[in-house]
């Protein structure tokens, strides 16, 4: 009996040996995945693409990523995997903006992660808080949240500091105070449509509410 069998049990190995062969040299001829390159981040971050006209970066979010337009976001610090993300989703309908849905169709995914990689070990220069009279208001709820509308605290996913986690959270601490609200604004209203949990949070909170808590977390540091 096991005589009998010996030739079919070999032509199985056989064609399983060669299968394993055929997947290695498959996998052999595989491009490598582009190793992130933080330096070709920076070049494009601030000389842009003429040849593309991709301009670069920096007229507009700062040197270092240290924008001083209010209504433009600082970007130095902020986690790696954060802003990666959000320049892929400002290629679809989930976040959708005038300026940076075109300029991020025109990055490749490999500069996409390169100048996220860059930004991400950028030190971010420090805000402050401006109204003094709503700043305890604002730290009431960035730490507490509001019980009464089931709003949590930004610092359960933001960090004490406002120092964001990577990938999910952004750095909101040292922003710009009208570059939060409106984001805030944003999810409220279904026009920044990329994070279910703060388009839930935000729809509870009032617009005075929003006002104090930008402004709490500019002064974070």
């Amino acid at each position: 009996m096991n005589r009998a069998f010996t030739p079919v049990v070999h032509s199985l190995v056989t064609a399983l040996m060669i299968f394993s062969g055929a997947a290695s040299a498959a996998d052999a001829a595989q491009p490598a995945a582009a190793k992130v390159d933080p330096a070709k981040g920076s070049s494009l971050y601030a000389d842009g693409d003429a040849a593309r006209g991709l301009p670069a970066c920096v007229s507009c979010h700062g040197a270092a990523g240290n924008s001083t337009m209010a209504a433009n976001p600082k970007l130095a610090g902020q986690p790696e995997g954060y802003l990666y993300k959000q320049l892929v989703d400002f290629t679809t309908p989930n976040r959708q903006n005038p300026v940076m849905t075109m300029y991020a169709k025109m990055l490749t995914d490999a500069e996409k992660k390169n100048i996220a990689a860059y930004l991400s070990t950028q030190g971010q220069k420090p805000g402050a808080a401006k109204n003094k009279d709503t700043v305890e208001w604002g730290k009431k709820i960035y730490r507490g949240g509001i019980a009464e509308k089931n709003v949590p605290a930004c610092a359960s996913c933001h960090g004490p500091a406002g120092a964001g986690n990577p990938a999910r959270y952004p750095r909101i601490g040292g922003q710009h105070q009208d570059y939060t609200i409106a984001q805030l604004e944003g999810f409220k209203a279904a026009g920044r449509k990329n994070s279910a949990e703060m388009t839930t949070i935000a729809e509870r909170m009032s617009s005075a509410e929003m006002k104090a808590v930008a402004d709490y977390v500019a002064g974070l540091k």
